[in-house]
């Protein structure tokens, strides 16, 4: 506990308007997640305090903001429909039951998430290539602009000629339109000028008070906090502090049946979360030009979501949106974070009627700042200059994340560029034909053998047109995988099968261990008494660690 105080003091005044801040223009987007999820407003507040507030302390990655976020809403939406049916079908009807269903999910989901940073599944995040990142950022960004225009509109209770009540959402017009718009421009002037009047005020957290005084002010008819939490079915901020939930153990039924009906929708929530959270801790990386943990954000993530879900609340992770906005407001410590999650608990617990005040126009402004400063506008320019493949993955990677899902975005953005790497050095290997004296026919192998170059591999030797003794050197080659270690498998019975003595030179060690394993009679096939310093560094890659004083040359 000494060592969080000494490292939170010296940006605490930064951290804590930072984290002030945050909270405000976290509530929208916290009471949306509520709304797509169909779950009580306070119930995703709630979560967003837990799940944020033991992230901030436990995570690896200081001033990342954790939270309810839409991403994950989603996918539980279809299980808390289903839960209550199975509630009512029950021999003992329960009303509500997907609620409870949805509280066991988002337990197993921190579960997953914690096996997943203990067996260290975190690292993985740094195979995931810089044209995805930007792909990513660039998706999430006109997501999140998209998520705003939705504010320019109001649920309208609309009743069929059978009866049939529906909501529809209905565009602003008029003088009303027009007010929010010089609302958010007003919030959004605020935060591009204040800055460059003095940077001892927080500029978006100004701007949001400054807006509000002026709709109190000027008494103006305009949507806030409070009317949008009530348009969507809610019945405003006001709570309590979070308990743990006991009707969950005595309503849910702890059976098989249970784990069967939860388990595919914690694995993606985790999974999607997860990912949602490791690429904002890169883009928070390359912002702070530090380096976070992602192996420790997975599990204090997880333990969150956990104590989330005993106290009733929902699943949460990483908020790319919130915590650009926090890193541009100068928070960088975890005090960020803390003070993020205690604001968003006061607000329910002691200033909901003042935190109800707060005009939309104010929060969709910080946010509209927030995204044409996370959006990669050098990925235009850029574009042109960068291969053609990282292109197409830049593209696909923006579309599918604004169309489809973030989580299928990444995957399909890493997919594409393994294939293309896998292509391009596919075409790289090469084989250099020499004689010696004796009449030895010498292959020397140049290029990475693995599965996408072996078809190219075998195309290079002739057993049968080939002389008595043949001689394959894997001096300028690495030998990457099971399928290269095949290829060489049957390259060898060919020529054995011709009658003819084949040599190999120049293989790793833990190839020559595995085609030992795959037959004794490589023994006498493999060369191993070779002198040859290029060979023996290539082999130990370990020691290009080593200091450049202690090679010899």
């Amino acid at each position: 506990m000494t060592e969080f105080i000494r490292k939170i003091v010296p940006n605490a005044k930064d951290d804590v308007l930072a984290g002030i801040t945050v909270s405000l223009a976290m509530i929208p987007e916290v009471v949306a997640f509520a709304f797509v999820a169909q779950i009580d407003p306070l119930m995703a507040l709630s979560g967003a305090f837990i799940v944020g507030l033991i992230s901030a302390i436990f995570g690896g990655r200081p001033g990342l903001i954790t939270g309810a976020a839409g991403a994950v809403a989603v996918i539980f939406v279809n299980m808390i429909a289903e839960g209550h049916t199975k509630g009512m079908l029950m021999d003992t009807p329960i009303e509500n039951m997907g609620f409870f269903y949805l509280m066991a999910c988002v337990v197993l989901m921190g579960l997953i998430q914690i096996l997943a940073g203990v067996f260290k599944l975190g690292r993985f995040v740094r195979l995931i290539p810089h044209p995805v990142m930007m792909g990513f950022v660039n998706g999430l960004s006109i997501v999140i602009f998209m998520a705003q225009i939705k504010m320019f509109s109001h649920k309208s209770l609309v009743v069929s000629p059978e009866g049939v009540k529906e909501y529809i959402n209905t565009y602003m017009q008029g003088a009303e339109l027009y007010t929010m718009i010089g609302l958010v421009l007003l919030t959004m002037g605020v935060i591009w000028g204040l800055p460059r009047l003095t940077k001892k005020l927080p500029a978006a957290l100004t701007a949001i008070l400054i807006t509000t005084l002026v709709v109190i002010g000027f008494n103006l008819d305009v949507s806030t906090v409070g009317s949008y939490i009530i348009e969507g079915g809610g019945t405003g901020l006001k709570g309590e502090f979070p308990t743990p939930n006991l009707e969950l153990w005595e309503k849910l039924p702890f059976n098989l049946d249970t784990l069967k009906f939860i388990a595919l929708p914690a694995f993606l929530a985790a999974s999607v979360g997860l990912i949602e959270t490791l690429m904002t801790m890169n883009l928070v990386d390359e912002l702070t030009e530090t380096r976070g943990n992602g192996n420790k954000e997975c599990v204090a993530q997880g333990a969150g979501n956990i104590v989330s879900g005993l106290f009733g609340g929902t699943g949460g992770c990483g908020m790319i949106g919130q915590t650009v906005i926090n890193v541009n407001a100068g928070g960088r410590g975890r005090l960020s974070g803390v003070m993020m999650a205690v604001s968003l608990l006061s607000f329910i617990l002691f200033a909901d009627k003042l935190i109800e005040m707060v005009p939309i126009a104010a929060l969709v402004g910080v946010m509209f700042m927030m995204v044409i400063e996370t959006f990669a506008w050098s990925s235009f320019r850029v574009l042109k200059k960068i291969p053609k493949s990282d292109a197409i993955v830049l593209i696909t990677v923006s579309l599918v994340t604004v169309f489809v899902d973030l989580a299928v975005a990444v995957f399909i953005g890493v997919i594409i560029s393994a294939l293309v790497f896998a292509w391009e050095n596919a075409k790289k290997i090469r084989a250099r034909k020499r004689f010696k004296e004796d009449g030895t026919k010498v292959y020397e192998i140049w290029g990475p053998l693995f599965f996408g170059s072996i078809t190219a591999f075998n195309e290079k030797f002739d057993a049968k047109n080939d002389p008595e003794k043949v001689v394959i050197d894997f001096v300028e080659s690495r030998v990457s995988d099971h399928s290269a270690i095949e290829a060489i498998f049957n390259i060898v019975q060919k020529y054995e099968a011709e009658g003819k003595s084949i040599k190999l030179k120049h293989l790793s060690e833990d190839c020559k261990i595995l085609l030992y394993k795959a037959s004794p009679k490589f023994k006498s096939v493999i060369i191993e008494d070779v002198d040859d310093p290029r060979y023996h560094l290539a082999a130990n890659p370990e020691d290009f660690e080593k200091p450049l004083s202690e090679y010899k040359f």
